[in-house]
């Protein structure tokens, strides 16, 4: 199968490189050797879209050794086979390469070996699948613009109405809002801003307490929020949205979701980078024991992603980014089950079933949706979906699963038998969906930049009545 077409005629050997090395020193092919400083990466050529069959990739680099020359292979075939590309005075790089239609999807390796010193290095190029929209006649569709750099939204069905955080830029943030809105009809109800955030570093300016992952607490009309770059969490009140308590920084590291147990009285935080899910009792506010995970393969560390709650069933759901595996935790042991995801890569996101126990798993690395048998771990299904599928939620009522696919632009909808029934338009950078157990699925997506007409918008989705 053909992977790559170039400006720049494919040909050449392992062989003939070996010879084109030894031209710079007629005595030997070892030459003097160093790491490979600086970075090297491969992406599409037009900034922010996947790498798609028949599109245009780069593979570039900086803070390289000037002059040094960089031959680029994909197995045999030397990628610029003319010449090698030399480092400019700038440290960089850069090599212009067309994706052709035979392109198998998936992580293809390409290698990088510098010469002047010589060095060599293993850069990945992402080919993504590409999924037609479809199926858009099939679903009720809403949606509407809310605040710049919109994450996560939660549900109150004591309120009937929507939570949704927001936050622009790097830290220090300075702008950021918590901002409740009407389920029915979209409108904005009220909005705060966080506090000030303490410095990081003497001198320096906080910024905020920026929002990011966010869940509703109807039994005590509260809303949780973790705050990603103070690796904490905070609680507002649900009517004016006046805050109850900010946690010290420190007690969640890199608060990613939150979610919250009505049944045990208690929030789940996953803290990013460890195997840690933070516990908290909602009605006092008081930090408990954690839930630790350990990864079940050798030498390596789980690092919780996205949670999802199971409360009749007493599970909660878990994956892992570093590992690959999904954590069922049974709430009432706080024992952990860890199951395995083979076919996954860079798992970001899930969702349950309790019906039918289906854990459905969405990976940025592999660019799929996987549905897998809990009680067994069985894989049933890998679904391609499009291009960095980031989260998950499984719809009851429908019986469908919605997944939000970052970079394709759109949520693909899949049923427990792993079909795709629809792929719909969602602007650009969708981010982050929930399902309301009352049909509805709500979603935000993010803007690519300030001008963007189809970012920062919320989405409510609702499947026809057959």
């Amino acid at each position: 199968m053909a992977f790559i077409s170039m400006r720049l005629a494919l040909g050449g050997t392992v062989a003939a490189l070996m010879v084109s090395a030894a031209a710079v020193n007629a005595d030997t092919v070892f030459t003097p050797v160093a790491d490979l400083s600086g970075r090297i990466s491969a992406s599409s050529a037009e900034r922010g879209a996947p790498v798609l069959r028949g599109s245009r990739a780069v593979i570039s680099g900086e803070g390289l050794v000037p002059g040094q020359e960089i031959t680029l292979m994909r197995g045999p075939h030397v990628l610029n086979a003319e010449a090698p590309l030399v480092v400019d005075a700038e440290g960089k790089f850069g090599f212009d390469l067309a994706v052709d239609a035979e392109a198998a999807i998936g992580q293809q390796p390409i290698l990088v070996i510098a010469e002047k010193p010589a060095a060599a290095q293993v850069v990945t190029l992402k080919i993504s699948p590409e999924v037609p929209l479809s199926g858009a006649d099939k679903f009720d569709i809403a949606n509407g613009p809310v605040a710049r750099g919109l994450y996560q939204v939660a549900y109150s069905k004591a309120r009937k109405a929507l939570f949704v955080t927001s936050a622009v830029g790097r830290p220090p943030v300075k702008q950021s809002a918590l901002t409740k809105l009407d389920a029915d009809t979209l409108k904005v109800l009220a909005q705060a801003t966080p506090g000030a955030a303490p410095a990081r570093r003497e001198g320096e300016d906080g910024g905020l307490f920026a929002v990011y992952g966010i869940g509703v607490d109807d039994a005590n009309g509260t809303v949780w929020v973790t705050n990603s770059r103070q690796n904490t969490i905070a609680v507002y009140r649900q009517d004016d949205l006046s805050l109850v308590k900010q946690f010290a920084p420190g007690e969640v590291n890199h608060a990613r979701d939150v979610v919250i147990d009505e049944v045990n009285g208690r929030a789940y935080a996953s803290a990013t980078r460890t195997g840690n899910i933070e516990v908290f009792d909602t009605k006092t506010l008081e930090k408990l024991d954690p839930i630790i995970l350990e990864s079940t393969q050798r030498g390596e560390e789980f690092s919780a992603m996205a949670l999802d709650l199971d409360p009749a069933g007493g599970k909660l759901l878990n994956v892992s980014m570093s590992t690959n595996e999904a954590a069922v935790v049974d709430l009432n042991s706080g024992k952990a089950k860890l199951i395995p995801l083979p076919g996954a890569k860079s798992a970001s996101g899930v969702a349950y079933d309790p019906k039918e126990e289906l854990i459905f798993v969405a990976s940025q690395g592999s660019d799929n949706l996987l549905i897998v048998k809990e009680a067994s771990g069985e894989v049933l299904f890998g679904v391609p979906v499009g291009a960095q599928p980031l989260n998950v939620a499984f719809e009851p009522v429908s019986r469908l699963a919605f997944v939000a696919t970052r970079g394709a632009g759109t949520i693909t909808v899949v049923n427990t038998s792993g079909e795709i029934v629809a792929n719909l338009d969602a602007g650009n950078l969708p981010n982050q969906l929930r399902a309301d157990g009352a049909g509805n699925v709500w979603a935000v997506n993010k803007a690519r930049g300030e001008n963007d007409p189809t970012g920062d918008n919320i989405w409510r989705i609702r499947a026809k009545a057959e």
